[in-house]
């Protein structure tokens, strides 16, 4: 279990010219000179390489708005090339009994490669799926996907989740249908949200996976009794834990089948926010592999036993990105205040320190892994001085199926952004679709924005 964590100060990066990046030797990666700015600056985002190994040719596409006042994006790609993207506007949702994200969602799709957006209409009076709970096309060719909230059940041990389908690529969706989960030990009542409010509910996240025989795995973060350590920054959030569930009938049931980690001790959150892929090529073909949140760096695990049981929890760290590294912005800070009016340097050592969150990750059908994650810089003085060369959105390359990860490219730098990003590969291979937003919760200007990204391997 290695970390990827590089200290050679002759760092090569690449920028681009015409939409083609070729490497152009860079300094180490330092602290920004550029005065901290509390407004965001609207610019074209020149993708950078900030660590290489001469690999990989990358041509990116034109950024594109894909969803107007949109943040926080999750997407699914289908066989024909269908991008279903989804993100959450300013607006309020529908009132309903179930337990609903805090803002209304909109969700488009793309039948031209991203060229041209079509927004889906919701029923009326619902709110509909939300797909951050994630979606997959099965190898019948139909359409799964389940909303991110597990509700509780009618006895101890059960949550209930909603399942949507659809068999004519997006054109119509089916459901929700009910459908239970079977976790023992779950606790629905332990924690608020991070914003203090109640939340009874555990949450499906990110990725869907069909397995060889047929079975789905999924993965979902929250609470088993007796998890009751406090997070750092909202101590009615208690830490939380991420868990693996198995369905044998594409997804009308699902079983519990691991805690794939847990560490109350660990980050700001404990874990949560999960990603995982199967890998299928290589020395280690059948590794399930997950990344995960913390509030601070992130996290892997993997099982080579179909996720039975789970390797210990590890720092994944891209590119030398070592968000403890404060001495890098302690300075670039100086003189200015918080939220509340305080110099930063002068708050919690804990909120100078930076953030890894949400992390997506894919295997391209040439077995290339792609991880795509957002730093924030400072964790919180972010929202205020976003301009930090570090803050923004990033993607990673392994060409060893998770070992290394030498390529690096830096999409967004020193802008406001929520730091969510989404990532799909397309009908061509090796190419993939990425979005992220530009923006934030209470900002005037903000938007889903995504490209197109074509990788060429090196012989």
């Amino acid at each position: 279990m290695q970390r990827n964590e590089t200290e050679n100060p002759s760092r090569r990066s690449f920028l681009q010219k015409a939409a083609l990046l070729t490497t152009l030797p860079v300094s180490q990666l330092t602290a920004s000179v550029e005065k901290p700015s509390s407004q965001a600056v609207e610019v074209g985002n020149l993708p950078e390489m900030i660590e290489a190994n001469g690999r990989l040719r990358l041509q990116f596409g034109k950024e594109t708005v894909v969803i107007s006042r949109g943040l926080q994006p999750f997407m699914v790609v289908t066989k024909t090339g269908a991008i279903v993207v989804q993100a959450q506007l300013p607006e309020k949702p529908f009132p309903s009994k179930r337990i609903s994200y805090g803002s209304a969602l909109e969700t488009v799709i793309s039948r031209d490669n991203g060229k041209t957006w079509t927004t889906i209409p919701l029923k009326p009076g619902e709110n509909g799926l939300n797909l951050e709970g994630g979606g997959v096309q099965l190898k019948d060719g139909t359409l799964v996907a389940l909303d991110t909230y597990m509700t509780p059940g009618k006895k101890d041990g059960q949550g209930l989740g909603q399942l949507y389908t659809s068999r004519d690529d997006w054109q119509t969706v089916d459901g929700p249908q009910e459908v239970v989960f079977e976790v023992p030990n779950a606790d629905f009542y332990a924690s608020k949200d991070d914003g203090g409010h109640p939340h009874e509910a555990q949450r499906i996240h990110r990725r869907i996976l069909e397995m060889p025989n047929g079975d789905l795995l999924t993965t979902y973060y929250g609470w088993k009794k007796g998890d009751r350590t406090p997070s750092t920054y909202m101590p009615t959030m208690m830490k939380m834990r991420v868990l693996l569930v198995r369905s044998t009938d594409k997804g009308k049931s699902w079983k519990q089948v691991s805690t794939i980690a847990v560490g109350p001790e660990i980050g700001t959150e404990g874990l949560d926010e999960p990603v995982i892929t199967r890998i299928s090529k290589g020395p280690n073909a059948g590794r399930l592999l997950c990344l995960m949140r913390t509030g601070r760096e992130l996290r892997e695990a993997y099982s080579d036993d179909n996720g039975a049981s789970w390797s210990p929890h590890y720092p994944r760290i891209f590119a030398g990105l070592d968000i403890y590294r404060t001495e890098l912005w302690g300075d670039w800070l100086q003189n200015q205040t918080d939220a509340t009016g305080k110099p930063v340097q002068e708050v919690k050592p804990d909120d100078l320190r930076g953030a890894v969150v949400d992390p997506d990750l894919i295997e391209l059908r040439s077995g290339l892994l792609v991880a795509a994650f957002g730093v924030r810089v400072p964790q919180k003085a972010c929202w205020k001085y976003p301009g930090h060369s570090w803050n923004g959105n990033y993607l990673a390359f392994s060409e060893d199926h998770g070992k290394t990860w030498p390529n690096v490219v830096r999409l967004t730098s020193g802008v406001m952004t929520t730091h969510y990003m989404a990532i799909e590969e397309l009908r061509t291979d090796n190419q993939i679709y990425v979005t992220y937003d530009q923006g934030a919760w209470g900002k005037p200007n903000r938007n889903i924005i995504g490209r197109t990204l074509d990788i060429t391997l090196k012989g």
